[in-house]
């Protein structure tokens, strides 16, 4: 038998506490769910646009009583586990909602006895201990962003729980080389399985700009969340510099508006008339506007590979990022794109100044450079392949 027809008909349960899952997950199961029965768990009865050819499977609502009370009944009795009613009727009427939240879980792997369960994050690991104790279905653990790069190094007690459990892992998915590194730094093995299958993006979507123009002002763009380690007070200080050479620009951060610090920092440097914070919007609207900018500006100090510098690249919006996590898995130097050390505003400024003397010729050779990478490294197929070949390995192992 191939390896193409081994790995049809896995039964696979894609789980992060939602249904409501993350652009990844949804472009991934939607090319599994081709040739395997897909199921996704999730603490909530509605959802607005399915995908077709997943099964969706409620542990009970966390926003109405009732509708937990008749899914957590629904469950018992499709199981047949009619020796647990009782005890179960105690709980609803306890309000005890975590532990009958568990008990469907528990009685939804029963129903569906997977293959094996995909989990997004490490903070849904505490859902699933008991399954990680028995061993009897294997446990994939996704290692992305903040939950992987960040939180466990900062935070001893969570590092401390996620050595404990690593172990207990049938296999992990990396979106980076990086990332699966500090992964290393938690735990690893001889025998662990970490396999790295970058974000597939639908790049027939997002089709390559062929109008460039280098705007005067020059207008940078930012793009995500406020957070310390998104490196928005580098940015702004860098802003600053450029004000002083009598650089001509307009910076917007999308997703900035609102955060007190930012704008102090604003106030603070003079550049109320360079800077907006603008306030986070809908992903097409985000995408219209880096259509719009010349520059995408990315001053992270940690990250796994952002989509958002990917998305820039697809569509041909040049980028100057910090060389954190797995951008350099992403970017080539004066190739592709540019990249300055994390925490240096001076870089930042200089970087800029430097691809605003560049000739347009020089520019748009990066531009398709930029394009060709993410062409090759980022399309869904070797997305959903590589993550057939991971469920495969794991499963396989058994």
């Amino acid at each position: 038998m191939s390896v193409e027809s081994k790995l049809h008909n896995v039964k696979i349960i894609i789980f992060d506490g939602s249904f409501k899952t993350t652009p990844f997950i949804n472009r991934l199961v939607k090319g599994l769910a081709l040739n395997h029965q897909i199921y996704i768990l999730g603490f909530n009865e509605k959802l607005t646009n399915p995908i077709s050819g997943v099964n969706y499977v409620s542990l009970g609502s966390n926003q109405s009583k009732l509708k937990f009370t008749v899914a957590t009944l629904g469950k018992l009795f499709q199981s047949k586990k009619f020796n647990l009613l009782l005890p179960t009727l105690k709980k609803l009427i306890q309000g005890k909602r975590q532990a009958l939240q568990k008990l469907n879980l528990e009685l939804a792997l029963k129903n569906i006895a997977p293959d094996l369960i995909h989990l997004q994050w490490p903070s849904v690991i505490p859902w699933f201990e008991v399954v990680l104790l028995k061993q009897e279905i294997p446990v994939i653990l996704s290692q992305r962003g903040f939950h992987n790069n960040v939180r466990p190094f900062v935070d001893g007690e969570n590092f401390e729980y996620l050595k404990k459990w690593y172990p207990k892992m049938a296999g992990f998915h990396s979106v980076s080389k990086a990332i699966a590194a500090n992964g290393d730094k938690i735990w690893t093995s001889s025998e662990k399985i970490d396999k790295v299958v970058y974000t597939g993006l639908p790049l027939e979507e997002m089709p390559f700009s062929e109008a460039y123009f280098l705007s005067r002002p020059l207008r940078i763009v930012s793009v995500g969340r406020t957070h310390w380690k998104k490196g928005y007070d580098y940015a702004l200080r860098a802003c600053k510099l450029l004000k002083e050479k009598n650089i001509s620009f307009q910076y917007t951060i999308i997703g900035g508006a609102g955060d007190e610090e930012l704008q102090f920092l604003v106030d603070d440097l003079g550049l109320q008339d360079y800077v907006n914070l603008e306030k986070r919007i809908p992903q097409k609207e985000v995408f219209r506007l880096i259509q719009e900018a010349s520059l995408l500006l990315m001053p992270s100090l940690e990250e796994g590979i952002p989509n958002v510098v990917v998305e820039a690249m697809a569509i041909g919006l040049p980028v100057i990022s910090t060389d954190c996590g797995g951008v350099p898995e992403l970017i080539e130097e004066g190739v592709n794109g540019w990249m300055v050390p994390t925490r240096k505003p001076e870089a930042i400024a200089a970087a800029i100044i430097h691809f605003m003397e560049l000739p347009l010729d020089m520019i748009e050779k990066v531009r398709i450079e930029a394009r060709r990478k993410v062409e090759q490294q980022h399309n869904e197929a070797q997305m959903v392949r590589g993550m057939e070949e991971l469920f495969y390995e794991v499963v396989e192992m058994k």
